[in-house]
């Protein structure tokens, strides 16, 4: 059963009682009338492959409240994106295709980029970053959300879940987390569990107090990809282009917004997607999630004011490893009382993996403290571009002619 603690600065809304998905959608699309939604799918052509996309367009097709549906496709080729436009047609009146490969967006990159608008390289963070400036063109949804195409068992309630509390006017956030356990018969979720729960509690250690460490640490699942917001708030938000693009946001929402108005909510009893594997190469897998993350995370910090050496690097590595080893003994124990398999090697394994990829990430941001440009918030784009969103919602629509 869930608890109902409140922890850290956050709002958290726990999944108490049993109040059935029809109840939830029908105030929804009441909601809709003053709050319309739309849903952002950040999708690989690879996934249209696989097990999970099916279940997932299914169950959306279901879902009567969303204003309109956009999926934004990366790494397709042209026979590609037409089979995922034949994927996708019916699943709701208002759906559309972003080929962030084809010719017409490329162009419009490639405008903005020789404008002086750095968008990032090819990733999901440049992908949801376009999507959202599609649903701004449009100006018919005041609600976007956000989760990933990777999603095993996914439900419609997942959905609801994630966009009620932003839609509900009553209670009044402007934004939401999802938060759920990755458990099957064993514990997932490496990253969040072994890198960025340990990290942050590391730099609070090594830093000291900060605001922006405790705001990260409130979030029971700070790596979710699932998340509902105002659509101004994807108007003045900038985000990185690469892995670090769910810790990016978070800290875009902390400069942006008061505490106040920012949740998190549990949308599943349970969480299964795709599993990144522990590679050597920096440039893919978890590795590479945990460069980009910590980057993220360090020029975050860097921002806000806080100094950071090469000796605070080398002490804040030591720390993390004895943080995260002791991490692993409180799972070790949650496995055994619940009768879970749990592999303390390769637990073990995966944080020296990470203290390696958290060194990386130090000489990186040694060598560049700014590093890549974060991606422009929309209102700067429009100022440079005026007629952007007319051009993009041209092409797009071009595209799904």
């Amino acid at each position: 059963m869930a608890d109902f603690y409140q922890t850290g600065v956050l709002a958290t809304l726990h999944r108490l009682g049993g109040r059935l998905l029809e109840s939830m959608e029908k105030d929804l699309c009441e909601f809709r009338r003053v709050q319309p939604i739309a849903l952002v799918l950040p999708a690989l052509y690879s996934e249209f492959t696989g097990s999970a996309m099916s279940g997932i367009l299914e169950e959306i097709s279901r879902v009567p409240y969303l204003s309109q549906v956009v999926v934004t496709l990366g790494k397709a080729e042209a026979h590609e994106f037409a089979e995922a436009r034949r994927r996708v047609a019916g699943v709701h009146p208002d759906v559309r295709v972003i080929w962030n490969n084809g010719p017409r967006i490329q162009k419009i990159y490639r405008d903005l980029e020789a404008g002086g608008l750095a968008v990032g390289s090819d990733g999901k963070g440049r992908s949801c970053w376009l999507a959202y400036g599609y649903v701004l063109a449009g100006g018919r949804s005041k609600i976007i959300a956000l989760h990933d195409c990777d999603i095993v068992n996914y439900s419609r309630e997942m959905l609801a879940r994630l966009c009620y509390p932003v839609a509900d006017i009553r209670i009044d956030f402007a934004f939401s987390k999802g938060y759920y356990a990755r458990v099957s018969d064993r514990m997932y979720g490496r990253a969040t569990r072994l890198l960025v729960t340990p990290l942050v509690r590391s730099l609070e250690r090594v830093v000291g107090f900060h605001p922006f460490l405790v705001y990260l640490d409130s979030f029971r699942y700070p790596l979710a990809g699932e998340m509902c917001m105002y659509a101004d708030m994807a108007r003045i938000n900038r985000i990185p282009g690469d892995w670090g693009l769910e810790i990016g946001v978070l800290s875009e929402v902390y400069r942006n917004f008061a505490l106040k108005r920012l949740c998190q909510v549990d949308i599943a009893d349970n969480y299964e997607h795709k599993h990144q594997s522990l590679a050597d190469d920096p440039q893919r897998g978890l590795l590479r999630m945990t460069v980009d993350i910590a980057k993220t995370l360090f020029r975050t910090l860097a921002a806000e004011g806080v100094l950071l050496s090469e000796g605070l690097f080398r002490t804040l590595r030591a720390q993390y490893i004895r943080t995260a080893e002791d991490t692993i003994v409180n799972y070790h124990a949650d496995a055994v009382l619940n009768g879970l398999a749990f592999d303390r090697h390769s637990e073990e394994e995966a944080v020296h993996a990470f203290a390696h990829g958290l060194r990386l990430a130090a000489e990186s941001y040694l060598a560049d403290p700014l590093g890549a440009p974060l991606i422009p918030n929309w209102n700067r784009v429009v100022a440079a571009v005026p007629d952007i969103f007319a051009r993009l919602g041209e092409a797009v629509d071009a595209d799904n002619a």
